[in-house]
């Protein structure tokens, strides 16, 4: 990501962000992270906020590097080294952060990626299908608070091909999307476990639905 993002350069608009710029793209990344080792720093903490970066272009980078090569090193403890966690679907250790941030980095280095005129990188099939996984299990709870709003009724089948993975999720009107076990599907999203990964979190990818494809509506990450 950091070396798309310095090709790109800081004015560069992301594509698939298009209210953000390159810069403002390597702010919030660098942002999250100081705010992850703001929640490793204090496990038992209330509302852990990390340092702001800096808001010049030649400040920030420098600034992320070490902020990002701070947050290794915190991984280094182990993955049972308690963490502060908001997200209630997560452990609240460094093994639940590590696979959060893995992700969050791979999305967003697609974005700084594409600003840089790229082609996207293609990701490892286990990695690619873990994410699918972390997306249809616990991102896709987090879209909204409130499903009251949400109509949508059906089974949809996701499937990584190459990774042998299958999900099958329910839909119910003012309810947030479920997994179930195997059910004749109303529409199926299916492909390589790398282009499924980036359909769930609408970046480029080369897919095929079949079925009723508004029902995927409801499984978009925020």
């Amino acid at each position: 990501m950091r070396e798309a993002a310095l090709a790109a350069g800081p004015e560069a608009t992301v594509p698939t962000c298009p209210e953000w710029t390159v810069a403002r793209l390597v702010r919030h990344v660098a942002a999250v992270q100081a705010w992850v080792l703001a929640c490793i720093a204090d496990p038992h903490g209330g509302e852990p906020r990390g340092e702001r970066p800096p808001k010049e272009w030649d400040e920030i980078v420098p600034w992320w590097d070490g902020t990002r090569a701070e947050l290794r090193r915190a991984f280094d403890s182990g993955p049972e080294t308690p963490a502060h966690m908001p997200f209630p679907c997560y452990e609240a250790n460094l093994r639940a952060w590590a696979r959060r941030q893995a992700h969050e980095a791979a999305i967003h280095r697609l974005d700084a990626e594409l600003a840089a005129g790229r082609d996207a990188t293609t990701f490892d099939t286990m990695f690619a299908a873990d994410g699918v996984d972390e997306a249809l299990s616990m991102i896709i709870h987090r879209r909204r608070a409130d499903w009251s709003a949400v109509e949508a009724r059906g089974t949809v089948l996701v499937h990584a091909e190459d990774a042998r993975r299958l999900w099958s999720l329910a839909l119910a009107p003012g309810q947030p999307p479920a997994l179930t076990g195997p059910a004749d599907p109303d529409v199926t999203l299916s492909g390589g476990a790398d282009a499924v990964y980036k359909r769930l979190w609408r970046r480029p990818a080369d897919v095929s639905i079949t079925g009723e494809a508004t029902l995927l509506d409801p499984l978009e990450t925020p």
